[in-house]
């Protein structure tokens, strides 16, 4: 099969062969601290009244997906990372797949109906600390592959969570409870972002699961 290109006639697996293979680094979904590790590290918070919004912006974080390999950028990095029989185009975007959505619960087969996450949601970082930080460091935070932050999930949980904090959305799934917890722990406690107190007290209960 070939694809026509101006004057050009280029082969289709030349073209796949251009997209560059994702690293072992990128392959798995990072872990969270242990169940002990995360309770110890919210006792290490900062806790603090909520902050504001006040100079927030989307754009501040992500005026884009940032490239990573090639023609791949963080999104297609990580649907390809958290994906089954994951296809894509010479562009590096996922043509096909499957996904399981932690969140929810949810087999999902098509690209429209699945999302990625910030699990610690940028909003939500601007009002614990991120307010203060560099450009390029919030552009870090949201594009980073190393800690937990990123997870595929339905477009629908994803839509109902927003930008809120385990005080007023958990994932419909309870049993994730405990690893939801420890990522978001895992997240702020790396970032040095604070808490309130009922976040921690959310974190609280919702740590208590990875005991039953």
């Amino acid at each position: 099969m070939t694809i026509f290109s101006g004057r050009f006639v280029v082969p289709l697996l030349t073209l796949l062969l251009l997209v560059p293979s994702f690293s072992a680094s990128a392959s798995a979904l990072p872990h969270p601290m242990s169940e002990d590790g995360a309770r110890t590290a919210l006792d290490w918070l900062t806790v603090a009244e909520r902050g504001t919004l006040d100079g927030y912006s989307h754009d501040r974080f992500m005026p884009e997906w940032a490239p990573k390999w090639g023609m791949c950028d963080t999104r297609e990095i990580v649907l390809k990372r958290d994906g089954e029989a994951v296809e894509r185009d010479a562009s590096c975007r996922v043509v096909a797949g499957t996904w399981y959505s932690q969140y929810d619960g949810k087999m999902l087969t098509s690209e429209a109906q699945i999302d990625v996450d910030h699990l610690v949601p940028l909003a939500n970082a601007w009002r614990s600390g991120a307010n203060t930080w560099s450009d390029a460091r919030r552009q870090a935070f949201a594009n980073d592959l190393i800690r937990p932050e990123l997870i595929t999930v339905s477009a629908t949980t994803n839509i109902a969570k927003g930008g809120r904090t385990p005080v007023t959305w958990r994932p419909p799934v309870t049993g994730y409870w405990c690893t939801y917890a420890r990522s978001w722990i895992t997240v702020k406690h790396h970032y040095a972002l604070r808490i309130t107190k009922e976040e921690k007290a959310a974190l609280i209960e919702m740590l208590d699961t990875c005991r039953d």
